[in-house]
């Protein structure tokens, strides 16, 4: 994929918007597209809505806005970040949207949930500790940092979002990881889990899903780099097998419940299955 990256600013009407997310009120999403380039992103679909011509992961739209956000009344309402994008993506560093907006928020009282892959969440650790509810979550789908490389070449290594859910215990914040996407046969679930199991609240999983470009790139790749699970993913993904799924998700809650550690599982239409 080009490496290139098009940056581009562009007048924000409004950043909170309904969600449609089970469990969120409001979604958040200060930037349109996110350099992370992730093979499988399930954003992808946002490109349609941007006026770009190029791929998918070689551009950025920053939501500038000149004045300040007056939201609807947000009191005891969950708000997400974000939804479609990376909140602290490496542009946040820059533009610091994100840590503007939770400022603004601050005092109108809504629960706070955070989903980044970015180290640079710890860069607001002093704004987490004065926000009445928030919650922050780190999405991995391995430790294995080879696998990381080729699957999200732009998103920080493995090591560094293990430190930041640490960091985050130690300062008295509350969170997550989110194992996702869960790569059949690739990601080492199990590692991540018990490399984490100390300093982290609880786990979500949700499987690789495949849509619009995504599913022939994926699907290269594996030809490429691992050939012996063709097969298999053709199964799952061509021919709309749920058995793996369904095999897995029995797996994981089995192996958490023996831990002891919170974990849900978001593989099947029905909404998650909880321990």
């Amino acid at each position: 994929m080009n490496n290139t990256l098009k940056i581009r600013e562009i007048v924000a009407r409004g950043y909170v918007n309904p969600s449609k997310l089970p469990g969120y009120d409001y979604v958040i999403n200060p930037y349109v597209g996110c350099p992370h380039r992730c093979m499988y992103c399930y954003a992808e679909f946002m490109k349609r809505f941007s006026n770009h011509d190029e791929p998918w992961g070689t551009f950025t739209d920053v939501k500038i806005r000149s004045t300040s956000v007056k939201p609807v009344d947000l009191r005891g309402k969950n708000v997400f970040l974000s939804s479609v994008t990376d909140c602290y993506n490496p542009l946040e560093e820059k533009y610091r949207l994100t840590r503007r907006l939770l400022e603004q928020l601050r005092p109108c009282g809504a629960k706070i949930t955070i989903l980044t892959k970015s180290s640079l969440v710890l860069r607001d650790l002093d704004i987490f500790k004065t926000l009445p509810e928030v919650t922050v979550g780190v999405s991995a789908n391995t430790a294995d940092d080879s696998l990381r490389w080729e699957t999200e070449p732009g998103a920080c290594s493995a090591l560094e979002r293990l430190y930041v859910l640490k960091t985050l215990r130690e300062n008295g914040i509350k969170n997550w990881m989110h194992v996702a996407p869960v790569f059949p046969h690739l990601s080492d679930w199990k590692a991540l889990l018990e490399a984490a199991a100390e300093f982290t609240d609880s786990f979500s999983f949700e499987n690789l899903k495949l849509r619009g470009a995504a599913l022939p790139r994926v699907m290269l790749f594996i030809t490429q780099k691992h050939p012996q699970l063709k097969p298999m993913y053709e199964q799952i993904y061509q021919q709309n097998d749920l058995s793996y799924w369904s095999s897995l998700r029995k797996e994981i809650l089995a192996f958490c419940n023996q831990r002891k550690l919170a974990a849900s599982v978001f593989f099947s239409e029905n909404g998650p299955q909880e321990i």
